[in-house]
């Protein structure tokens, strides 16, 4: 017999300003099951996990846990309750060790110091209970993002967690990681603990959960069992339509080399080098996907060649220039756009309004020969890009953050392509939005290509690199260790050994990277 251990009763949260996020919203977990919670971007399922963790504080409604009506004034009321909440953005301290990641605020002390030895034996220990193995003397910027999200799951459960909330927690796993995150989470389950698992990937939802609930525009649509719904089905009550998961991709024709990459290297602050001699060609109407699990390199990669970044050594070659040598604004100016991982941090002024986050990267092109900005051309510019971004928002005044982050992204998304760069840097471009919206960026991507531009794609989603890639590179520990060229052929478990470096194509291979 299902015993239901969380419930929320006409849940609604109005935030400042008269933002509906959610709207008399019903959600119940029973013990020991895992429960899918899925939606568009906007929907309200971050919303509804931060009133749920005491981040957000609800307008009406009532929330219950074991039956009794509970109030969460903060996160640590719903820590002390048994509730724990593992976010996307995984909120560890890269210099301290796994073992002082687990017990922080929690620490064991001898007189004045912490007793290191106890923090590092309680973290064995708990490693041991749940079955998910760490390193507790590492520190964790040297240690896997697989192991990083176990130690995210072991603090919650190090402080009594009963459920767990995890948020897109595969977004940056290899296929093999997330094969063996997923065994650990059944595992949990099994010795009767609670999970919530928060997804954009159907695939995933459909493998694991028992049970799912949909919420569409801050409502729930209904809660459904899991073996009973099809993939097609979540989506159309997700979205209100059909979402088409293959794309035709017409055959490439492919001109010149427009970038010339040879011997990129680059150590970062801690003494870690993070690209040893990474060298690589673009070719004009050319999508390059970088494949490689969080933390190889990537990152460092597109900054360097946006100009966030300044390399050690070696040449990026964009027509006769060395872009390498030069600032962000002129490699802008030079024709190469750039969509970062962080749509918020570095993707957007969350202050500014909407108008201002569009035109940002092109107010030349509406200034007229006293300086002054040509007004109506600015607001037919945004028009466009609204219209045919299928951008929803109350306002072009709107501040940005006002918006869905599926919208957001769409907003980053038409600055950069309604420009005039032949080459674009594209860096987790649909991380985080909702299936709809992954739908419209991936063709809007395939647009691009088809008027020839070239395109760099940084993804932690095989899925998508597959769909989208003409070749792909896979980057392990800062070096090239795999080029796949017949894209449709490799298989995902294929690209997950070169990820993990269990896999490595012999130089003369790479050399034609």
């Amino acid at each position: 017999m299902t015993e239901e251990i969380l419930r929320v009763e006409n849940l609604t949260k109005i935030y400042p300003g008269g933002i509906l996020a959610n709207f008399e919203l019903n959600f119940a977990v029973n013990k020991g099951e895992i429960h899918a919670l899925v939606g568009e971007n906007g929907a309200g399922k971050s919303t509804l996990m931060k009133c749920l963790f005491g981040i957000e504080d609800i307008t009406s409604g009532a929330m219950y846990l074991d039956g009794r009506a509970v109030h969460f004034t903060s996160s640590q009321d719903a820590i002390a309750r048994g509730i724990g909440m593992v976010q996307q953005n995984m909120m560890l301290v890269p210099s301290l060790t796994v073992a002082e990641n687990l017990v922080l605020g929690a620490e064991h002390r001898r007189g004045l110091f912490i007793d290191r030895q106890r923090c590092i034996d309680d973290t064995n220990a708990v490693s041991a209970k749940y079955n998910l193995p760490v390193d507790a003397e590492k520190r964790v910027r040297d240690i896997s993002v697989g192991m990083k999200q176990k130690l995210e799951i072991l603090k919650t459960m190090y402080r009594g967690a009963r459920i767990i909330i995890l948020d897109e927690p595969t977004a940056v796993l290899a296929p093999q990681d997330t094969d063996e995150l997923f065994q650990q989470l059944l595992n949990l389950k099994e010795q009767g603990y609670t999970i919530i698992f928060i997804s954009h990937k159907l695939g995933e939802v459909k493998y694991l959960c028992d049970r799912l609930t949909v919420l569409k525009a801050g409502k729930t649509v209904g809660t459904f069992t899991v073996s009973d719904i099809t993939v097609e089905e979540i989506s159309r009550r997700m979205v209100g339509r059909d979402i088409k998961i293959a794309y035709k991709k017409k055959t490439g024709s492919f001109g010149e080399k427009v970038l010339q990459v040879s011997g990129l290297t680059y150590t970062d602050k801690f003494g870690s080098q993070k690209l040893k001699g990474v060298s690589f060609s673009l070719r004009r109407g050319e999508i390059l996907g970088i494949a490689g699990i969080e933390g190889n390199g990537q990152l460092e990669l597109m900054n360097i060649m946006t100009g966030n970044l300044r390399a050690d050594s070696g040449k990026a070659l964009y027509g006769n220039t060395d872009i390498l040598k030069e600032g962000i604004g002129r490699i802008r100016e030079s024709g190469i756009a750039h969509i970062p991982e962080d749509r918020a941090y570095n993707g957007s002024a969350p202050d500014m309004n909407v108008r201002d986050n569009l035109t940002a990267t092109c107010l030349k092109q509406f200034t007229n020969m006293l300086g002054l900005l040509r007004q109506g051309s600015m607001e037919e510019y945004c028009g466009k890009c609204v219209k045919d971004y299928q951008i929803m928002l109350s306002s072009l005044d709107a501040p940005i953050r006002s918006l869905s982050g599926g919208n957001i992204q769409k907003v980053v998304v038409a600055r950069e392509f309604s420009g005039t760069a032949s080459v674009i840097m594209l860096n987790q471009p649909t991380r985080g939005v909702d299936v709809g919206a992954m739908e419209f960026i991936h063709n809007k991507i395939l647009e691009m290509r088809e008027l020839g531009k070239s395109m760099i794609l940084v993804s932690s989603d095989l899925t998508e690199l597959k769909a989208l890639s003409d070749r792909i590179v896979v980057l392990f520990q800062g070096r090239i260790a795999g080029l796949i060229d017949d894209v449709p052929a490799a298989s995902e478990e294929d690209l997950g050994l070169y990820m993990l470096g269990l896999k490595t194509d012999p130089e003369d291979r790479l050399a034609l990277a």
